[in-house]
C-alpha cells in the first residue's frame, strides 16, 4: 500500500475518475425539493406564455361560463315543459275519462238528499237538497258557452286544429312514450332559441320550437321524427365567439332572470291540483287515471245502492 504527499501530482487513473465524476455530473439533472425531475417534461415557455395568456383573457373564462350557464338552462327548461306537456294532457284526459264519473256522481248525491228531503219533510234536508241540485247544474263557464272551442287561455287544441283545417288529436296518454321523449329532449337542445346569437335566427328557432312542443304533447313520435330530419337538413347555424365582457355580463344576466321565471313556473306546475296527483305516480301517471276510474266506480255503486235504499 502507497502514500502520497500533499502537493504530489495525481497518477493517471486518478485523472480518469475525476473525468468520469464531472460526466455524471453534467448528466444527472438538478431536482428540486419534493419534485421528480421527470415532473418538469413539458414545461417550458410555450406552457407559460400559456398560462399567461389564459390568465390574461378573463373574456374567456366568462364566455366559458355564458356557455355552461346556457345548456344548464336548457336542461331546465327542458324538465319543466317535459313536466307542463304532462299536466296538460293529465288534466285533459282526467277530463274526458273521468269527467261523466264525477257528473255521475253529483247527480246521484241530489237524488239522495231529494229523496231523504221527501221522505222527512225537513227544512233542513229540503236545504241541502236544494244545495245538492244547484251543483249539478251550475252557472256555465266560458267553455260550455263556446262548446269547448275557448278556455282561459284562448282557443283550446282541438279547436286551432279545426280552424286551421287539421286533425283533431287529442293525447293518446299522459306521458309519451320514452322514444318521443328521447327525441324531444335532442332537439330542444339543438333548436333551443337561447342558442340564437340574432333575432331571425332566434325566430326561426321559436317557430321550430313550436312545433316541436306540439308534437310531443301529442305523443306523436312519428313528426318528432320528421322534425328531427328537418332540422338536420337546415342550415347550420356559426355561433359568434363572444369577445365583450359587457355583452357576456348581459347574456349571463338574462339567464339568471329566465331560470327565475322558470322556477316560478315550475313551482306553479308542482302545486297545481293536478301536479300534485302526478307527483302520487310518478312512474306511471296513465295507471293512476285507471286507479282513479276504479275507485269512482265504487262510489257510484254505494251511491246507487244508498239511493234505492231511500226510494224503495
Amino acid at each position: 500500500m502507497t502514500h502520497e504527499a500533499a502537493g504530489v501530482p495525481t497518477t493517471r487513473n486518478d485523472d480518469d475518475r475525476q473525468d468520469n465524476d464531472r460526466q455524471h455530473e453534467q448528466q444527472v439533472p438538478y431536482e428540486q425539493p419534493g419534485r421528480r425531475a421527470d415532473e418538469g417534461a413539458g414545461a417550458g415557455p410555450d406552457a407559460d406564455a400559456g398560462s399567461a395568456a389564459d390568465g390574461a383573457r378573463p373574456e374567456a373564462r366568462l364566455a366559458k361560463a355564458v356557455r355552461v350557464a346556457e345548456q344548464a338552462l336548457i336542461e331546465f327548461e327542458i324538465a319543466v315543459e317535459t313536466f307542463r306537456v304532462e299536466v296538460e294532457n293529465f288534466s285533459r284526459l282526467h277530463h274526458q275519462k273521468l269527467g261523466p264519473m264525477y257528473a255521475r256522481l253529483d247527480e246521484l248525491d241530489a237524488q239522495i238528499a231529494e229523496a231523504r228531503a221527501a221522505r222527512t219533510g225537513d227544512p233542513e234536508d229540503l236545504r241541502k237538497a236544494q244545495e245538492a241540485r244547484a251543483l249539478v247544474m251550475p252557472m256555465p263557464g266560458v267553455e260550455e258557452l263556446f262548446h269547448d272551442w275557448i278556455d282561459s287561455d284562448g282557443l283550446s287544441p282541438e279547436a286551432a286544429a279545426m280552424l286551421t283545417e287539421q286533425p283533431v288529436r287529442p293525447p293518446k296518454r299522459v306521458r309519451p312514450t320514452e322514444e318521443a321523449r328521447k327525441l324531444y329532449r335532442e332537439l330542444a337542445r339543438k333548436a333551443h332559441p337561447d342558442l340564437a346569437q340574432d333575432e331571425t335566427e332566434r325566430a326561426r328557432r321559436d317557430e321550430f320550437i313550436t312545433r316541436v312542443n306540439a308534437a310531443y304533447g301529442l305523443g306523436d313520435e312519428a313528426l318528432l321524427k320528421e322534425l328531427a330530419q328537418e332540422w338536420a337538413a337546415g342550415p347550420s347555424t356559426q355561433r359568434a365567439e363572444l369577445s365583450e365582457s359587457e355583452e357576456l355580463y348581459a347574456r349571463l344576466n338574462w339567464l339568471t332572470q329566465r331560470k327565475e321565471l322558470l322556477t316560478v313556473l315550475a313551482q306553479e306546475l308542482e302545486e297545481s291540483a293536478i301536479g300534485a296527483m302526478l307527483r302520487m305516480a310518478p312512474d306511471d301517471p296513465d295507471r293512476l287515471l285507471d286507479e282513479i276510474a276504479e275507485q269512482l266506480l265504487g262510489e257510484v255503486s254505494q251511491r246507487e245502492a244508498e239511493l234505492a235504499g231511500l226510494v224503495q
